[in-house]
């Protein structure tokens, strides 16, 4: 990962802003599930929170992909980092004045955040790609992956001990602050202008722009296999991370809040050493190669993974310190594969997507990635409350096993970055 294009003014304050933001909602974040966690002490009540952001998400996404791509993508997503910080300010002092969230509050809050983080994605899609050349592509994503896992790391630590000895309420306050840091930055950033100011904007009009996306996604045998295989990697590894890894490490080892939170930053740091050499293996090695044996790896941790909540390690090392860093090893591994895979799927994504149809296709291709996360939610939080952990995450382990040679024909065809990827046209 060279650091070359941080010396440009534009493109450095957009990756600060964009820091900015990222940590101070990865704090609310990390803090808001052990709220929840707190309130409840139910796996299920937690995964429905998490899940029932897909509605939203079903019924914005077209509307926000076709209006990214309509309107000035640099106002935007300054509008929209303030409308963020708006709405958490409010909620913050809801919490101040009642003394608590309730969960009703709580699910309107995860959802109004929903809804502003579709517009924002598809505005903001098309930033990147229409500031650095095609060649430099591969670079940004790079960076951009790793500022968004250097929030990750920092945060849950930060957080951890504020909301020990403050509460959450500090960091409703900060995750505010940070959005509207955020907006300021972005004032000084200079975005190419990709759509077509002189378009007529009417319901026919959005019509033909979203059908076109479409149109775009299913005549491309790239972005075809990686919708469907995406799906289903989805459904399992996103409850692994966000429902079962959290229930095993509170409830099950009895971890500590600073525990749960040196938990998240071994992803996170692994995830912020991944682009330093993704970028020279993205080059070398066939992105189907990379795709298929990275994530037959990931089913084999994950079933290795099964043995930490077992009675085998359990009750042969007490305090659960052991088992604790087994996991703690496993998921540093996984995140550097994972984020591997993720940039270079993003960058062959940003090379063949023209940047005037960037909102509306990525918003889609988000859609039906993500479809099945709160269903694999439901799910497993489901499972995790009436079955033995180790059960389950051998179930998720097998599904990814499996899925993996199913698709294995299909991913060994592809080329690697800028070898036969065409630009699909409009």
């Amino acid at each position: 990962m060279s650091t070359k294009l941080l010396k440009r003014k534009d493109f450095s304050l957009l990756i600060f802003g964009k820091l900015s933001s990222l940590l101070g909602s990865n704090m609310l974040q990390f803090a808001l599930s052990l709220y929840v966690l707190s309130l409840t002490g139910s796996a299920t009540i937690f995964a429905s929170i998490l899940s029932i952001t897909i509605f939203p998400r079903l019924l914005i996404s077209p509307i926000a992909g076709v209006f990214g791509d309509w309107f000035d993508r640099k106002k935007s997503i300054i509008l929209l980092d303030l409308i963020n910080g708006f709405i958490i300010g409010i909620f913050g002092l809801i919490y101040f004045f009642n003394g608590e969230l309730n969960l009703f509050s709580i699910y309107i809050f995860v959802i109004l955040l929903e809804i502003t983080e579709i517009f924002y994605h598809s505005s903001m899609s098309a930033v990147i790609p229409s500031m650095v050349w095609k060649e430099d592509l591969l670079e940004a994503n790079s960076i951009n992956s790793f500022v968004n896992h250097i929030g990750q790391l920092i945060a849950p630590t930060i957080a951890a001990l504020l909301y020990g000895s403050y509460g959450i309420f500090i960091l409703f306050i900060i995750n505010a602050i940070s959005f509207v840091i955020a907006s300021l930055s972005k004032l000084g950033v200079k975005i190419p202008k990709t759509n077509n100011s002189d378009k007529e904007f009417n319901i026919r009009t959005f019509k033909n722009d979203f059908l076109e996306g479409i149109k775009i996604i299913r005549g491309n045998e790239f972005i075809k296999t990686t919708i469907s295989l995406a799906s289903i990697i989805n459904f399992v590894i996103s409850p692994l991370f966000s429902i079962g890894l959290i229930f095993v490490i509170k409830q099950i080892l009895h971890a500590s809040d600073f525990q749960y939170g040196l938990f998240q930053m071994a992803y996170s740091l692994s995830a912020i050493i991944a682009p330093f050499f993704a970028g020279a293996l993205i080059k070398k090695v066939k992105f189907g190669k990379i795709c298929f044996v990275g994530f037959l790896n990931i089913s084999l941790l994950i079933l290795v993974m099964s043995l930490i909540p077992s009675d085998l390690l359990l009750n042969n090392f007490k305090p659960n310190g052991f088992p604790y860093i087994i996991l703690l090893v496993i998921t540093f591994i996984m995140g550097i594969i994972i984020v591997i895979v993720n940039i270079a799927i993003g960058t062959i994504f940003n090379q063949i997507v023209p940047l005037e149809a960037m909102g509306r296709t990525s918003t889609v291709l988000s859609l039906t990635v993500t479809i099945l996360i709160p269903l694999g939610q439901m799910i497993f939080g489901f499972l995790y409350d009436y079955l033995a952990p180790s059960y389950v995450i051998i179930i998720c382990g097998l599904i990814l096993l499996f899925t993996m040679f199913r698709y294995k024909k299909a991913l060994l065809k592809f080329a690697a970055i800028g070898a036969n990827q065409n630009e699909v046209s409009v």
